[in-house]
């Protein structure tokens, strides 16, 4: 078949915008074939660009040449058409172009197609391997053009709004000095300056405060931001942030206009109205309400603390727990009864332990009577008080957990959330919350030191500047996060300009001046040359798109995602390298030392690891599938102790990252 192009013709319409108001008229329309209907005298070919899709109508009164042109076309062949609008016999109520087609007069194939490995219909279920690597094609698929549309209005939408409050969008450097962030860096090695090593920047945080001291006292960039850390269903390696920097203001100026931006954009990509100003909750509310900094509020089941009520109730659970500080809290799932039978609240009970509390107790009041967990341990009046206290009714099932609030909290606000799901009670919409005065230390265990909970630069409220030393876990911080049902979206703090205030906070966290030198001493020094009050914040654009979309993961809104050991499947990156290219940058790399099940992770395909072997035996690595199986053919106690060995590890990383 001869390839065509396209001379002569120039496309004068996207497929979806023509109408029943353009009959009548000669278009030129260009894009894929989605499906082609041949009946013999009749062709029907569905035509498909980005904006949708138009039909293209072939019969006997076509060009016998340019009908049997229609009869060779399949499915994905990229075609122009010109020809005449018409109205079509046959309404389609199902696409917008429904009531019309285009009569060709003329036709050329600009491309011929394989056929693709899995249909690109929104219906056809695809598995996620197959589709990220041919991601070209997934990416032609409605669903996703349509997220890519929402991704590129919001990206627009962002931008007029901040040009138009006296922003400057200014770039800062994708290659800078590898500073303490939170999580792990990744690192360039530079060629010139032989072992020495460029990072990609975790967020444009130090260059974004030296803006400020350099007198541009509105700045906005849509950053491209890089961490290596462990990926989840919200996380990428590299992400965009709306990142935003304001001098001569205080945190009430930094929260009205990201207000101001929110209702905005969900007006203009959504048409949803947002009522201003937004909730707020301290830190400390949100936690003894909801049990988590970033609550989904969209519902109730609020924590509610009983100590009081059971601390001589004579159950030894509950009065130990408060004995040593701790306290006894409850959540009720109101008419649960029926769904969170005993076996279902077995499985609750697992579930607790495994985040860290030691047991659940409840009281569940599905017949005449509640029946308590602990009844044999407590009087008949203590049940009373407890279900009077909390509010409990038939039908309703109270879930309770003792232990120190750094467990108790948290545990229920886990477990909230997971019955909520399980009841089906979180409505549909888009909640935001404010979260203000975090603690601007937290303790780490391992350490036994006090940490910064965002970043050493973040000013800590007025009110609390005499306790740094003598209560630093009482200070709270002009720090704030913005939450969309349950979703941290941003993040932001008023920074110290106060040199002696910034010293102090340094010493606190027990930096001495040469590791202050090494870590921040660039900016340390521009700080001395006149630093405006300023704060900012950063917006997480993937995530808040994910959210407008209701996607289910990051990758729905990400042209080319990585997937969770942050590979690329379609490109097969990261991938080795030349050796050429290593001893022009000094590197050598040292042979894969045999690593267990827990600590491996796949790097590659099978096929590729199977060729690799060959060549090079002792660094073959193990496929997931492979590693699967190995665990499963273990015996129960290993496959208890990796699992608790990956359990540890990823709590020691998750502790030792801290907020932005």
């Amino acid at each position: 078949m001869m390839i065509e192009n396209m001379n002569g013709l120039k496309r004068t319409h996207y497929c979806n915008d023509l109408d029943v108001c353009h009959i009548g008229q000669q278009v030129v329309v260009c894009g894929w074939a989605q499906k082609q209907r041949d009946k013999g005298t009749l062709v029907f070919i569905d035509l498909r660009d980005r904006s949708g899709i138009v039909q293209l109508a072939f019969d006997e009164t076509t060009d016998s040449t340019i009908l049997e042109k229609a009869k060779l076309v399949k499915s994905e062949y990229v075609l122009v058409a010109k020809g005449m609008v018409i109205q079509r016999e046959s309404i389609n109520p199902d696409i917008k172009t429904g009531k019309i087609e285009i009569q060709v007069t003329e036709l050329r194939i600009l491309s011929v197609a394989q056929t693709p490995p899995f249909p690109l219909t929104d219906k056809s279920k695809v598995n996620d391997e197959i589709s990220l690597k041919y991601r070209y094609l997934d990416l032609r698929r409605k669903e996703l053009q349509k997220n890519m549309y929402v991704r590129h209005l919001a990206a627009k939408v962002t931008r007029d709004y901040f040009y138009e409050n006296g922003f400057l969008e200014i770039e800062t450097p994708t290659l800078m000095k590898s500073t303490p962030e939170g999580a792990r860096d990744y690192l360039v090695p530079s060629r010139i300056h032989n072992g020495k090593f460029y990072a990609l920047p975790q967020s444009p945080q130090i260059y974004k405060q030296l803006l400020m001291i350099a007198g541009y006292d509105r700045y906005i960039q849509l950053a491209r931001c890089f961490r290596d850390e462990d990926l989840r269903a919200d996380r990428q390696p590299e992400f965009t942030q709306v990142d935003l920097e304001m001098s001569f203001v205080n945190q009430e100026d930094i929260l009205e206009m990201v207000e101001g931006y929110v209702k905005r954009l969900m007006k203009e990509v959504l048409n949803q109205e947002v009522t201003l100003p937004l909730p707020r909750l301290t830190y400390q509310e949100a936690m003894n309400r909801y049990g988590s900094d970033k609550p989904d509020t969209r519902f109730g089941m609020e924590i509610m603390d009983i100590s009081n009520l059971v601390e001589n109730c004579g159950f030894g659970v509950f009065e130990d727990a408060i004995k040593q500080g701790g306290s006894v809290r409850a959540i009720v799932a109101k008419n649960g009864a029926k769904t969170l039978t005993r076996k279902a609240i077995d499985k609750l009970t697992e579930y607790v332990r495994g985040i860290g509390a030691k047991g659940l107790a409840y009281v569940r009041w599905a017949e005449e009577k509640p029946t308590c967990s602990f009844s044999k341990f407590i009087s008949e009046q203590h049940l009373n008080d407890i279900v009077t206290a909390l509010g409990c009714e038939q039908g309703d099932v109270a879930l309770l957990v003792a232990d120190k609030n750094k467990v108790t909290l948290p545990v229920l606000g886990a477990l909230r959330l997971n019955v909520a799901k399980q009841l089906d009670m979180i409505p549909e919409g888009y909640n935001f919350l404010w979260i203000t005065e975090f603690p601007f230390f937290e303790w780490d265990e391992d350490s036994s030191t006090w940490v910064a909970m965002h970043h050493p630069f973040t000013m800590p409220l007025e009110e609390c500047l005499d306790k740094l030393e003598s209560d630093p876990g009482a200070v709270r911080a002009q720090a704030y996060d913005l939450v969309l049902n349950g979703v941290e979206l941003c993040s932001g703090s008023i920074r110290i300009t106060d040199s002696q205030l910034q010293q102090k906070m340094f010493e606190i966290l027990g930096l001495s001046k040469e590791e202050i030198e090494a870590k921040f001493g660039f900016l340390v020094d521009a700080y001395q040359y006149g630093a405006p009050p300023h704060g900012g914040a950063g917006i997480g654009f993937d995530r808040l798109v994910m959210m407008i979309c209701q996607a289910e993961s990051l990758r729905d809104v990400v042209a080319f995602p990585k997937v969770q050991n942050a590979s690329e499947l379609m490109s097969e990156c990261p991938a080795v390298v030349a050796k050429e290219q290593l001893e022009e940058l000094g590197i050598e790399l040292i042979p894969e030392q045999v690593q267990s099940p827990v600590n491996q992770i796949e790097h590659t395909k099978p096929e590729q690891k199977q060729l690799e072997s060959k060549k090079e035996p002792q660094k073959k690595l193990q496929t997931k599938k492979s590693e699967t199986k190995k665990i499963a053919n273990q015996k129960p106690e290993q496959k208890k102790l990796e699992t608790k060995q990956k359990s540890v590890k990823k709590l020691v990383e998750n502790n030792t990252k801290s907020k932005k």
